[in-house]
Order: C-alpha cells, then sequence, then structure tokens
C-alpha cells in the first residue's frame, strides 16, 4: 500500500501546484495542456481528487503504526 500511497502523494502534489498556479497566476496547467473541458482534463481532475482522498490516511498512519500506542 505505500507505493500506491506515494503515487498518490505525487498527483496531490501535481494538483496543489495546479492550484497555486491558478491562485497566483490564473494559469490553469490542466487545461493548458489537455484543452478546457475535455475528458481527458476531467480525467486527472478525478484521479486528483480521488488520490486526495486516499492521501488522508497518511493523516491517520501514525496511529496504527505506533509501536507505544496500546
Amino acid at each position: 500500500m505505500e507505493s500506491v500511497q506515494k503515487v498518490c502523494l505525487i498527483f496531490t502534489i501535481i494538483g496543489a501546484i495546479n492550484w497555486g498556479l491558478i491562485g497566483f497566476f490564473d494559469f490553469n496547467l490542466v487545461e493548458a495542456l489537455f484543452q478546457e473541458n475535455t475528458t481527458l482534463s476531467r480525467i486527472v481532475y478525478s484521479l486528483v481528487g480521488i488520490c486526495g482522498l486516499i492521501n488522508i490516511g497518511l493523516l491517520f498512519d501514525h496511529i496504527t503504526h505506533d509501536p507505544d500506542r496500546k
């Protein structure tokens, strides 16, 4: 599962960079690469969203792997 979370983390970082570009420069990298409202851009947005949800598990990873916890 660790490799899946790392791949998802990469997609989440890409999404965060895209939102930063939108916020700072009003430039949407996904739309620039794949055109506006295309199926491919929707797939990219969906993958980033799903990966963000998967990465929520990283927030709670320390609870399940904490050796000192009883």
